[in-house]
């Protein structure tokens, strides 16, 4: 089933059916007060654009999809494999507190805490196990998808929490498509020597550049760490072909915002579905 598409007082951003129910969302570049070349809905602290007008931002979007801005946890990011389990005690450390980790995945199984991964072009997923109550956000660059960060925060949940892989429901967020990602060998080699034949068809040799589906390969991930077909949902929008919606690092460089994916779990008075 494709992503749903959510307009309110200006502000877009796109949701999973799959993950119904919980809080979550996937935002685009449009709603907030940002001026340029952040406008508007920069989500990315630590680019330049003035601290507080990253807070409203946080504030319409969590308003948006039901979170509380002061429950949030953002990653931050290296491109690497470390998946942090969240508590209480890590509210509000990326927007309200310093960070005193980092960490390119989240999981957490307590309610009304805001999990926060970001991207310019680089592959977003949420995850939701219905099951044991439990989500995770992974933030999977190219890098990060070759290293398995997906698989990690898969088994990550299931030590933590004993989640099933099975059981979990994920979405592949917007991303980087085939059609833009344009790269060395570097990348074909690494996403071969990680995921084997697997990773072949998912890859496309024009000329001297590969294009890869850097969606399609976190997918494969999650299909390999045992998550069921019919339990993953892919947006399939592609950032470097829609400036209107997202910022695209290839396109842009660092003269722009970030764009987030947020889950929660309802607190225990709500229900979603």
């Amino acid at each position: 089933m494709p992503f749903s598409t959510h307009t309110r007082d200006g502000l877009v951003w796109l949701s999973a059916p799959l993950l119904q129910g919980i809080h979550h969302g996937f935002s685009t570049r449009k709603g907030g007060v940002s001026p340029a070349p952040w406008d508007s809905l920069n989500l990315g602290p630590g680019r330049g654009d003035a601290p507080e007008h990253v807070l409203e931002n946080y504030r319409r979007f969590c308003l948006a999809v039901g979170t509380d801005p002061h429950r949030t946890v953002l990653a931050r990011q290296v491109h690497e494999t470390t998946v942090l389990h969240a508590t209480s005690k890590d509210c509000g450390k990326g927007l309200f507190r310093e960070r005193d980790y980092t960490a390119d995945a989240l999981i957490t199984n307590e309610p009304g805490l805001a999990l926060v991964v970001f991207s310019a072009d680089c592959g977003i997923l949420l995850l939701h196990d219905p099951v044991h109550h439990a989500i995770g956000a992974i933030h999977a660059g190219w890098r990060g998808c070759a290293a398995g960060i997906v698989e990690k925060t898969v088994q990550a949940m299931t030590q933590a929490f004993g989640t099933q892989p099975k059981d979990l429901l994920a979405a592949v967020g917007p991303c980087i498509g085939p059609c833009c990602f344009e790269t060395d060998q570097d990348v074909p080699d690494a996403m071969t020597a990680a995921l084997g034949a697997q990773a072949a068809p998912l890859m496309q040799r024009r000329g001297v550049k590969w294009h890869v589906d850097l969606a399609g390969l976190n997918r494969q991930w999650l299909l390999r760490a045992g998550v069921l077909p019919d339990h993953v949902e892919t947006c399939g929008l592609c950032t470097a072909c829609h400036p209107d919606l997202f910022w695209s690092h290839r396109k842009m460089g660092q003269a722009r915002g970030s764009q987030i994916a947020m889950a929660a779990l309802p607190l225990p008075e709500e229900t979603l579905l």
